[in-house]
């Protein structure tokens, strides 16, 4: 594609940031539409961050995503966030207002509940009890969604002083427990997610008991790297019904992308495709 004078850019901030498939995925979309434009990675040291931002916006960006380690910064440097990237205390998506202003997002929730909805359209979350491991950024915006959705949500992590302090943050129907009581949690399950990096390509899967979990029960996994972790397959194996993280990864970056771009892109077949083609299957060495 050839650029003009009028080119809308945006892009990726992290720290590294060769490994994200972001430009991958707007790249797509960005043909997909003939639009003038492009989606570039842009490598960031965590001390720049602040300064690249306004910088990029002063250059004529539309904005941009941000992704490790730079989320809690990116809310620093906003002048205003949206409800969603206020109760996740982080921002992933940055769009920069006609008036200079720098808008937070975080898409992260959303696109995780998107891509349940899209795997098994007759869930439902009101009154549901979701088993949450982590407590980390992406484990905060994925609680808050659930939770505005209505869901019963357990967080588990290694740290449960972590999981304490983010339970009430977040408040309503929301408990905190220790790594060794997850096995107690998972008979009550309507929803187990792993939002940890565990199972991420040479890293080990979570050790968990899942013989305890009723058959009801659905495994997500937001690691889309491999696209089939050892979680999911050690669920399918159970006869368990499984999602993976990539349909997170597409979904999240639709807004922003309409932000920028000014067209709603489509989640469909022929993107998963496109994306699938750059990430592994599943970890040979696992």
């Amino acid at each position: 594609m050839i650029l003009s004078g009028s080119a809308k850019l945006a892009g990726v901030l992290g720290w590294p940031v060769a490994h994200s498939r972001s430009p991958r995925l707007h790249g797509f979309w960005l043909e997909r539409h003939g639009i003038d434009g492009a989606y570039l990675p842009l490598p960031v040291r965590p001390d720049r961050f602040a300064d690249a931002v306004r910088a990029l916006r002063d250059l004529g960006f539309r904005g941009g995503n941000v992704t490790i380690p730079h989320k809690e910064a990116a809310f620093a440097v906003c002048d205003r966030v949206s409800r969603r990237a206020e109760r996740a205390g982080a921002v992933n998506t940055l769009i920069f207002d006609a008036d200079g202003a720098i808008i937070g997002d975080n898409t992260d929730g959303w696109g995780f509940l998107e891509s349940l909805r899209a795997a098994l359209p007759d869930f439902t979350f009101v009154g549901r009890t979701a088993v949450l491991l982590g407590a980390g950024g992406a484990a905060r915006a994925i609680a808050a969604a659930l939770l505005d959705e209505g869901a019963q949500v357990a967080l588990v992590n290694r740290t449960p002083e972590r999981a304490e302090a983010l339970a009430k943050a977040l408040g309503g129907t929301i408990t905190a427990h220790a790594c060794d009581a997850a096995g107690a949690l998972f008979p009550a399950a309507d929803l187990l997610i792993n939002a940890t990096a565990l199972g991420m390509m040479g890293r080990p899967s979570p050790p968990l008991p899942l013989e305890r979990l009723p058959e009801r029960a659905i495994v997500a996994d937001i690691v889309y790297v491999p696209r089939r972790t050892g979680l999911l397959r050690a669920a399918e194996g159970r006869g368990l019904r499984t999602v993976g993280g990539l349909g997170m990864l597409l979904h999240q970056a639709r807004p922003g992308f309409a932000a920028w771009f000014g067209i709603d892109p489509v989640v469909d077949g022929e993107l998963e495709a496109f994306v699938s083609a750059d990430i592994p299957e599943m970890d040979e060495g696992a």
